[in-house]
């Protein structure tokens, strides 16, 4: 009978697994697009820096937080758009996903995610249930919320939840 293998590397294979698996994602993304149509995956410029400086003031690790985009071009067909978020979440498998604004609530309910349940985007700032294992915060769109005070003030008033809910986290 074969040893038991211990947890770490189980972790450890499934870790190099989705490792693999985004970066096959991220060149398949790269092939769709050209010189002038380059997918964004994550946050960038003057979000980006909002979404960093929201993590640390929060005291929530950015190396720990896996950042994406419904439409990865801009211009894509959203059924395109909607395959290659479905399958980095199937990849990724975030414990919390944090959906900024009502079109982006709007594009995940149309996912049709297994088991999920359709997000509320007027409960800005409450952990909601979207799968069994995936919970949900909805916040303002973080680039429609810089260019005033009441706009920044109530997008951190609803990301700060993100706060206790990380400090409950176990590493695993």
């Amino acid at each position: 009978m074969p040893a038991a293998v211990p947890t770490d590397e189980i972790y450890e294979r499934y870790l190099r697994r989705a490792i693999a698996e985004i970066n096959e994602l991220g060149d398949e993304l790269a092939r769709a697009g050209d010189e002038l149509r380059v997918p964004v995956l994550a946050f960038f410029g003057r979000s980006g820096q909002a979404v960093l400086k929201s993590l640390q003031r929060l005291q929530v690790d950015p190396l720990a937080v896996y950042g994406t985009n419904c439409l990865k071009f801009g211009t894509e067909d959203p059924a395109d758009a909607s395959r290659w978020l479905t399958r980095e979440l199937h990849i990724v498998q975030p414990k919390l996903v944090v959906v900024m604004g009502e079109r982006s609530v709007a594009f995940l309910n149309e996912l049709r995610f297994p088991l999920s349940d359709a997000l509320d985007a007027g409960t800005e700032g409450t952990l909601q249930r979207f799968t069994p294992t995936i919970e949900a915060l909805v916040t303002p769109d973080v680039d429609e919320s810089l260019d005033d005070a009441p706009s920044k003030t109530r997008f951190w008033n609803a990301l700060k939840a993100l706060g206790p809910w990380w400090a409950e986290q176990s590493p695993f």
